[in-house]
């Protein structure tokens, strides 16, 4: 009868934990190599070498032979157009037109004007026909000048209004609202106030100027409503601080200087309607008016 079994010195024992498996060992290996979801590492999209061509050929520079036909007819081109502007007959002055005058006339501000004819539009000096038409013409306050393609010079000009005028021998010498005196006419405007300026020994003459003090006479005929301004007749100037109206029916106005004239325009507008029987108004300091006389 045989016993148990027993190992003999020297021999191995068998493994319990078997041969090992081949299968899961290869595909763990594969799995490895791909990345694990069985691809290829290799990567793809805009970082790898097909993606990074694609960017190189949208981004890649036209070809010089395209860049020097560009810049050759950007050239030609530019060339084309200044030859059209000062060396062709195209685009010269041919005509010019005047507009907005009242007193004066078209004829009258395009001959003060002396635009160069036949010669380039693009190079007409605007500056310099607007400086002859005032030098010529002082009752022009503003004149804009445009060029009008292809052949025509625009001038359109503003005149100076008369809100005083200065009587001088058998004349008068009309005058603005800012105190300039631009034309001297045969009779006086209608309803244009007559102003005395008596200011030969005044200290605000040789102050002021008498540029400044007729401006102060002309800022206040300009504030007056309608209803007070078409009864003066004159504006007497004494001093800066000294303007006086002259109204109709030997009314007389102390004005003071001509600072806060719309102020003071209001408070006489009230006084003429409550006192018409006075004859004498102070509206210097328009806070406290009086009215005396009748």
């Amino acid at each position: 009868m045989a016993g148990p079994t027993t190992a003999r010195r020297g021999e191995k024992k068998p493994s319990r934990s078997g041969p090992p498996s081949s299968g899961r060992t290869g595909k763990a290996g594969k799995a490895g190599k791909t990345g694990g979801n069985g691809k290829s590492g290799k990567p793809k999209g805009p970082a790898g070498p097909g993606g990074l061509s694609a960017l190189r050929d949208r981004f890649t520079m036209p070809p010089r032979r395209t860049l020097i036909i560009a810049l050759v007819g950007a050239v030609l081109l530019a060339g084309f157009g200044a030859w059209a502007l000062y060396g062709s007959t195209w685009l010269r002055t041919e005509h010019v037109k005047a507009r907005g005058t009242a007193f004066l006339t078209a004829d009258e501000v395009v001959k003060a004007a002396e635009v160069p004819m036949d010669t380039p539009l693009v190079s007409v000096d605007k500056a310099a026909i607007a400086a002859r038409v005032r030098a010529k013409l002082p009752r022009v306050k503003t004149v804009d000048v445009v060029r009008s393609w292809p052949h025509t010079v625009s001038l359109k000009v503003t005149e100076r209004q008369p809100v005083l005028v200065i009587q001088t021998g058998g004349k008068f010498v009309e005058v603005d609202a800012e105190g300039t005196r631009f034309a001297t006419v045969a009779a006086a405007p209608k309803g244009v106030p007559l102003l005395e300026m008596a200011v030969r020994d005044s200290p605000s003459l040789r102050r002021f100027g008498a540029d400044r003090l007729r401006s102060a006479a002309g800022a206040v005929v300009t504030a007056l409503p309608k209803a007070v301004h078409q009864d003066v007749r004159a504006v007497e100037v004494r001093s800066y601080d000294a303007i006086t109206l002259k109204l109709t029916g030997g009314r007389t106005v102390a004005w003071g200087s001509g600072e806060r004239s719309t102020a003071k325009a209001k408070v006489l507008t009230a006084a003429l309607k409550a006192a018409r029987d006075a004859r004498h108004f102070d509206v210097s300091v328009p806070t406290a008016p009086a009215v005396s006389g009748s």
